[in-house]
């Protein structure tokens, strides 16, 4: 029974791997054809026309770093408070529960709820109401990990700073966060994977911009709503641009998780 339990188990890994490979493979094969100097160097084109991603990819950068700025400090000190503050109170028992909910909410109900707060009363779509969309996928990410690792610190290390007369907020700020800092950063990286490619928040934010644009106060490109608008043409070099985009994603995000798997060895 264990064999075959193995046999099972080795087999479910290698078709999981098989089709994670073939997709990578794929991008690897259709994107890199299209890779080049342009590509960071000219704005998306009309058909027809040659041109790059540079607004894209300056458009994506700024949208999505602007969300893990606003989400992080939110998420870490919501994450302190329910590890070191609140623990069991009633409060942090609701505070978690909302926090599940968040984290599995789809993408695309966070993106109209930002529509309806901030893209109807300002009557135009902008960088910003995207950042915001962002955000609030980042905050549950971190706020599980921020809790989770601060559990992880042992007690005797509170009880050590106690005993030295420390004050609770100097015990959270110099020990146990400091403890847990490369657990924490972990959970921003990977909280910055997860909204890199997201697609639908930022079409009903920020929507997409043909030029290049750095005032988040209006519309602005971004590499999802660039894949999902030139993969959906009908035209061949549109199409070699969306799967460029899609391989600068991937090898972000999988930057991002070798980071954070670096991060999470060396914590323990």
């Amino acid at each position: 029974m264990n064999r075959i339990s193995l046999v099972f188990a080795y087999a479910a890994m290698a078709f999981g791997l098989f089709w994670l490979g073939w997709i990578f493979y794929t991008l690897i094969s259709e994107g890199m054809s299209g890779l080049g100097t342009h590509i960071f160097s000219m704005n998306t084109p009309p058909p027809g026309m040659q041109g790059g991603l540079k607004n894209a990819i300056v458009g994506s950068l700024m949208i999505t770093l602007s969300g893990l700025m606003i989400g992080t400090p939110i998420g870490v000190l919501c994450g302190i408070y329910l590890a070191e503050f609140g623990q069991n109170s009633k409060l942090a028992t609701v505070t978690r529960f909302l926090n599940d909910v968040l984290l599995s909410a789809p993408s695309i109900v966070i993106g109209l709820f930002i529509y309806g707060l901030i893209v109807v009363p300002m009557g135009k779509f902008s960088g910003i109401a995207g950042s915001l969309a962002l955000s609030l996928l980042v905050i549950p990410v971190v706020v599980r990990t921020t809790e989770n690792m601060l559990r992880l610190v042992p007690n005797s290390l509170r009880e050590a700073a106690f005993a030295l007369g420390t004050p609770k907020y100097k015990l959270v700020g110099m020990v146990t966060l400091k403890a847990a800092k490369a657990g924490v950063l972990t959970g921003v990286l990977l909280s910055f994977a997860r909204i890199s490619g997201e697609t639908a928040p930022l079409l009903f934010t920020a929507l997409n911009n043909q030029f290049f644009s750095t005032d988040m106060a209006s519309p602005m490109a971004n590499l999802p709503n660039v894949i999902y608008q030139f993969a959906m043409s009908p035209y061949d070099d549109w199409h070699a641009l969306a799967w460029t985009a899609a391989l600068l994603i991937a090898l972000s995000v999988l930057l991002a998780n070798v980071v954070a798997r670096l991060l999470q060895s060396r914590s323990h």
